[in-house]
C-alpha cells in the first residue's frame, strides 16, 4: 500500500457518520415552523413575477437506478413558461447531447428546479413530477433569436416554496469584490486538459471564443 493509498484509508478510519434520523436531528435541531409549513402546492402571483424575471435555474432529476444529474438551464428572464398554477414547462435548447437529465426523467420523472435572480440571495424552489413534450402550442412562445425548441420539460408542481439568502451572504457569490474568473485557466484550455485533448488549443480558443455566443441557441 503507497503512503497515498494509506493516507486516505486513515481518513476514512476517522470519520464518524450520520445514519439515522433521529441523530441527524440531535445534531441540527428541529426546523422552526415557518420553514416547516411554508410549503405549497400551487404558485402565488409572486411565484408567477419571480419566475417572469428569472433568466437561470437547476435542474435536478436522478434515474430509476439512483444516479444522479443537475443541469443548468438559461435563457432571456421568462424562459420558463407558467402553463397553470400547477404546471411550469422549460424549454431544452442546444448542448452537448449528452441529455444526462432528460434521460433521467425517461425512468423517474421526480425533479428538482431551483430559480434564481441575479443579485438576489433568496432563490424560489419547485419540485414535481416532469415530462418530456416534443409538441405543444406553448413551444411557438419560447422562440429565442428566431430558434424554436424541438423539446420542453413540463414539470407537474408537487411544491413550491422560497429559500433564503443564507447561503449566497456565506459565499459572497454576487459580491464582486470576490469574483476572480481568471483565477482557473479559461474554458478552451480546460477543455484542452480534460476532454478535448485531439484539438488544438488554437482552435479551442476561436472556439470558445467571442462568436461563441452567437451559436448558442442553434448549436450543440
Amino acid at each position: 500500500m503507497t503512503a497515498r493509498e494509506a493516507a486516505a484509508v486513515g481518513a476514512a478510519d476517522a470519520m464518524v457518520e450520520v445514519t439515522t434520523e433521529e441523530e441527524l436531528r440531535a445534531l441540527v435541531g428541529q426546523p422552526a415552523p415557518h420553514a416547516v409549513h411554508k410549503t405549497r402546492t400551487a404558485l402565488h402571483p409572486l411565484d408567477r413575477a419571480w419566475l417572469a424575471r428569472s433568466p437561470f435555474c437547476l435542474v435536478a432529476t436522478s434515474a430509476a437506478d439512483g444516479s444522479c444529474d443537475v443541469s443548468p438551464k438559461g435563457d432571456p428572464p421568462g424562459f420558463t413558461k407558467v402553463l397553470d398554477d400547477r404546471t411550469v414547462a422549460l424549454p431544452e435548447r442546444p448542448g452537448n447531447r449528452r441529455v444526462d437529465g432528460l434521460r433521467n426523467v425517461l425512468s423517474n420523472p421526480h425533479v428538482g428546479l431551483i430559480h434564481f435572480l441575479p443579485g438576489r440571495g433568496d432563490t424560489l424552489r419547485i419540485n414535481g413530477r416532469a415530462r418530456i413534450v416534443r409538441e405543444a402550442p406553448f413551444l411557438d412562445g419560447m422562440v429565442a433569436r428566431g430558434h424554436r425548441p424541438a423539446l420542453a420539460l413540463v414539470v407537474e408542481i408537487d411544491e413550491v416554496f422560497h429559500h433564503c439568502s443564507k447561503a449566497f451572504l456565506r459565499s459572497g457569490t454576487w459580491d464582486p469584490e470576490t469574483w476572480q474568473p481568471d483565477a482557473l485557466p479559461n474554458r478552451a484550455r480546460l477543455a484542452k486538459a480534460l476532454d478535448r485533448t485531439e484539438d488544438s488549443q488554437e482552435f479551442l480558443e476561436e472556439y470558445y471564443g467571442p462568436r461563441y455566443a452567437e451559436k448558442i441557441h442553434t448549436e450543440g
